[in-house]
């Protein structure tokens, strides 16, 4: 049988003003560690430290835009847009335009505070 999962948990977010995390699936909400699914809203001017994380996350955006900083350049990843970002690779998100980002967040294996290995 399929598992209703009722409702997200709202995970503590990272960066200069308050980003809204709702994780549906993951080591907090569901116990998976293979892969983690979360919502993510970050408002207009939200920026992340740098990370260098062990697994792989796939972002979709849904609304707005996400810039997606790496060792060598700058990407906007726009509504309708989506980045992948592969283990080990170092990247920074922010959301510069009015209006912030919406998106959704896919990390293979889940999400884990140990294995995204932010910048000091």
């Amino acid at each position: 049988m399929p598992t209703l999962i009722n409702q997200p948990t709202r995970v503590q977010a990272v960066g200069n003003k308050p980003k809204i995390i709702q994780e549906h699936v993951g080591r907090v909400n569901t116990g998976h560690q293979q892969v983690s699914v979360a919502h993510m809203i970050s408002p207009e001017g939200w920026l992340e430290p740098g990370q260098r994380p062990e697994f792989e996350e796939v972002t979709v955006v849904l609304k707005g835009t996400l810039r997606v900083e790496y060792e060598g350049g700058t990407m906007d990843v726009r509504a309708g847009q989506s980045v992948v970002a592969h283990p080990g690779e170092w990247v920074r998100y922010s959301s510069p335009e009015p209006g912030g980002a919406e998106y959704i967040a896919v990390c293979l294996p889940a999400f884990s505070p140990a294995t995204v290995h932010r910048d000091e």
